[in-house]
């Protein structure tokens, strides 16, 4: 990935967020063409602090081919992003760009057993059924046995040994306090993408934002 100095994220920064978002596009290639699919996953480590990216794939999925060799694939997670006008700038003579959230993952990937199979179903599953609490958890126990089974041939568990970990997220970083607030107040009133990396501006140089505060402050009756 192409990350300027200002936009590159350390490794903890970038394994968290990867963590936290949870659903990328895993690309391999084939030798001919790079083959991707769009999937949910989750992060653990082994017992030397390795990360390692969990997931599987339909039976199907020419993606299954490619798996067990030396080769080594791309996790791409991606958050909010948003395109930023010239216009909403201070300063003169900018030019229109997009602000977003990016991490690359990559290393080879493997198969996993079938008893590691359902230990991956019910840990993904348990990871994202607790972002719906305080909804009672969905677990595969609900599925008759019969059915679970049937389900489960018809997928195969993945892992990826994560080598490679990238970063950039760009927030204008390298733009003055007053560009940088004017454009987090002009994302701040977008879509819902556009709010989010306002927020995040807004997170990551609050003392920016200080005279919108105090003007807020001294306006309240």
């Amino acid at each position: 990935m192409y990350t300027p100095p200002f936009f590159k994220q350390d490794r903890a920064a970038s394994l968290k967020f990867a963590e936290e978002r949870g659903f990328g596009t895993m690309c391999a290639f084939d030798g001919r063409k790079p083959v991707a699919s769009p999937l949910p996953f989750y992060l653990t480590y082994a017992a030397d602090g390795t990360p390692l990216a969990a997931f599987h794939v339909a039976r199907h999925n020419p993606l299954l081919k490619l798996a067990g060799g030396d080769a080594s694939w791309l996790l791409a997670v991606n958050g909010p992003d948003a395109y930023v006008s010239p216009d909403w700038y201070v300063s003169p003579d900018q030019v229109p760009t997009w602000l977003y959230q990016s991490v690359h993952l990559s290393g080879p990937v493997r198969l996993l057993s079938d008893d590691e199979l359902a230990l991956q179903i019910d840990t993904l599953s348990d990871k994202f059924e607790n972002w719906l609490l305080p909804k009672k958890p969905w677990t595969s126990g609900k599925m008759t046995a019969g059915r679970l089974e049937t389900m489960k041939k018809a997928i195969v568990g993945l892992v990826m040994t994560v080598e490679g970990v990238e970063g950039s997220f760009k927030l204008n970083q390298h733009k003055s306090d007053a560009d940088y607030t004017a454009i987090a107040n002009a994302l701040g009133a977008g879509d819902a993408d556009a709010k989010q990396i306002a927020h995040l501006m807004r997170q990551a140089r609050p003392q920016a934002f200080a005279n919108d505060t105090n003007m807020l402050e001294g306006s309240a009756p």
